[in-house]
């Protein structure tokens, strides 16, 4: 049998389910997942891996109408995903209207790209508004198969991986056979610490955020890290931080319990916290911490 590999991207509004897609797809936690909007900044590859074929799907940042540079750059992530895509997997939910960016949504209805278009939290909505939902998207997109899905509760998971196995071309593998991602060790640890800003912070702190790590020591015994968290105002370092330490303490417990799960090693795990004015506007600080 010829080997095949390709290219999965999947679009989709703020949390319609994408990031759980990959990951139940992939059978690793790659992308973090939080029920609050743009969870994900960056377009993440998960690689799947079989002696006949390489399946790399591609999670993107949920469709917004950016209001500063770095939800541009998120976006623009959306945009690029069209350029190298084998498969597009368009992800709506139940009752869900169509994206925020008519753009894309035009761009779709028209792609030559063979497009899945996953209606997802099915378990969430009765049988009959199931079927109403089906046709609808299947007249609003026609170049579409449309599929029913629970990505939380792996419902329709395998069909839908057949139908990508159908689509994706023949062609070798485009990373190593063992490879489940295209990002580093460092890059998790930031997402495992920026996951637990937004789910322990409100408003608009985990939006103010960034990480970085800035030290990685790896010893015999131990892996000591010092990851910085970076906010936008003295007051949003006060509130991370919070009354007596105690707001820091919880994200540094909670994360270095992810990170050795993770590397599977004791973790000394140092995050403080310092002030960077106005970066989520800054090109140079984005390009810094990695968004291109």
């Amino acid at each position: 049998m010829e080997h095949k590999a390709g290219y999965v991207n999947i679009i989709g509004n703020p949390n319609v389910g994408k990031s759980t897609l990959m990951n139940a797809l992939i059978g690793e936690k790659l992308s973090i997942i939080t029920p609050k909007a743009q969870t994900t900044r960056h377009r993440i590859l998960g690689i799947l891996n079989e002696r006949d074929y390489q399946i790399i799907f591609s999670d993107t940042p949920g469709v917004i109408d950016p209001a500063y540079k770095l939800q541009e750059n998120m976006m623009n992530s959306v945009y690029s995903s069209f350029s190298d895509a084998d498969v597009l997997v368009y992800m709506v939910e139940v009752g869900e209207k169509s994206l925020k960016d008519p753009k894309i949504s035009e761009r779709l209805t028209k792609t030559e790209i063979p497009l899945l278009l996953l209606l997802n939290k099915i378990d969430l909505a009765q049988q009959e508004d199931v079927a109403k939902e089906i046709n609808k998207w299947s007249k609003d997109f026609p170049n579409a198969q449309v599929l029913p899905i629970s990505a939380l509760n792996k419902f329709n998971l395998d069909v839908i991986k057949n139908k990508i196995l159908e689509l994706i071309p023949i062609s070798p593998a485009y990373f190593d056979k063992n490879a489940i991602t295209d990002k580093s060790e460092r890059f998790f640890i930031e997402e495992i610490i920026r996951e637990k800003i937004l789910k322990h912070y409100k408003k608009e702190i985990p939006y103010s955020v960034e990480i970085e790590v800035e030290e990685f020591f790896e010893e015999e015994e131990i892996i000591r890290i010092r990851a910085i968290i970076y906010v936008m105002r003295n007051s949003q370092k006060g509130i991370i931080i919070g009354h007596k330490g105690m707001g820091l303490k919880r994200i540094g417990t909670e994360a270095r319990r992810d990170i050795e799960k993770m590397l599977d090693k004791k973790i000394f795990l140092e995050t403080p916290v310092k002030v960077k004015k106005n970066w989520r506007n800054d090109n140079r600080q984005l390009k810094k911490f990695g968004y291109e």
